[in-house]
């Protein structure tokens, strides 16, 4: 993770030299044109994000509801052992404890398998949707002909006249 971080810090710094270089050479850099992209905000806004975010949350609602079904019973048993665990029949007690340990348990393992099931969903919509917007960046550098487009998490300052994050916001609103 930390030579990801690393390569992309130098690819940027690369960059910056690249079009600094040209940039000194005169009459040349006038002909370079760099463009920045907010890819977070891409993949929060636009909308293949918004529908993949919805498709997901709908995708496992059930789940979610059949969790929170198990929480509110596991609170209605423990409440009841709370409140006449003392006068129940030991047997019935030490039932109702097993009953709530089993539950526990139960919740547990079924919020624990819904967090990562969600997590590889969401990864694979993310994948998904990264892609769709890169060919769209491509699309939109090629037709009104930058040289560099980078991402705009990795740099420290740039010019708003630069973001072409609308831009591609807009081109996926069509997809």
């Amino acid at each position: 993770m930390k030579h990801k971080v690393l390569l992309r810090a130098l690819m940027v710094a690369a960059s910056v030299i690249f079009v600094s270089a040209w940039g000194a050479a005169g009459a040349v850099a006038d002909d370079i044109k760099v463009g920045v992209v907010d890819t977070e905000r891409i993949l929060a806004e636009s909308a293949p994000a918004v529908r993949a975010l919805k498709k997901i949350e709908k995708e496992f609602l059930p789940r979610d509801q059949e969790i929170k079904r198990m929480a509110l019973e596991a609170k209605e048993l423990q409440d009841l052992l709370e409140k006449e665990g003392k006068s129940m029949p030991e047997a019935d007690r030490r039932s109702k404890e097993r009953d709530l340990a089993a539950l526990n348990r139960e919740f547990q393992r079924a919020q624990r398998q819904m967090r990562e099931d969600l997590s590889l969903r969401q990864n694979d919509e993310v994948a998904t949707l990264q892609l769709t917007a890169s060919k769209a960046i491509q699309v939109i550098a090629e037709a009104e002909k930058y040289d560099l487009v980078l991402p705009l998490r990795d740099l420290v300052y740039r010019s708003p006249r630069i973001d072409i994050t609308e831009k591609v916001i807009k081109a996926l609103a069509d997809k």
